[in-house]
């Protein structure tokens, strides 16, 4: 049987404050940060000073490093996830309502979308469909070419005819588009 050393007999405690400045680096390590450092190093030592009994474990001093470790890791993940998070709600700040739409706006969004309606019906039928299906529905050329049974080149032709003729009409709208 094994003797028990000085370091088997000193408490979680006299550990925790021998060796705090290198739990407090090996946290800022993880979390990058100093503070959280701080802040993950003490609610370790409040962790293991509220738990029932380690008088049994042997090695404290790699036990209060294990603790420290997983708190910094546990920490370092919650900050990059409430980032995400925050991130997303206050980019779904920023779009604008329909509601916050000045009157002139609207009119001249109606204006445009009646526009391009109207360059669409201009086309010829299987340029139209080919358009539509392209870039509405996200059908790829090779599939849209099948469909009506002429070669992928032609579609491709037929989407950009279609573009341009749009564009055109737009134009005449609003020639800063």
């Amino acid at each position: 049987m094994r003797q028990a050393g000085p370091a088997d007999s000193q408490t979680l405690s006299d550990i925790f404050t021998a060796q705090r400045r290198s739990l407090v680096g090996m946290a800022e390590r993880i979390t990058g940060c100093r503070h959280h450092a701080e802040d993950v190093v003490q609610d370790a030592f409040l962790k293991l000073l509220g738990a029932d009994s380690t008088s049994a474990i042997r090695a404290k001093a790699g036990y209060l490093m294990m603790v420290v470790r997983n708190l910094a890791i546990d920490h370092y993940r919650r900050k990059g996830l409430e980032s995400r998070l925050l991130a997303a709600e206050e980019e779904g700040q920023a779009v604008s309502t329909p509601e916050a739409a000045s009157p002139e706006s609207v009119n001249v969004n109606r204006q445009l979308l009646q526009t391009l309606e109207s360059a669409l019906a201009d086309l010829p039928e299987r340029t139209r469909y080919a358009f539509e299906m392209h870039r509405i529905h996200g059908h790829s050329q090779k599939d849209i070419a099948a469909t009506l049974g002429v070669s992928p080149t032609l579609v491709n032709y037929m989407i950009r005819d279609a573009l341009v003729h749009c564009r055109k009409a737009m134009r005449r709208i609003d020639p800063s588009s």
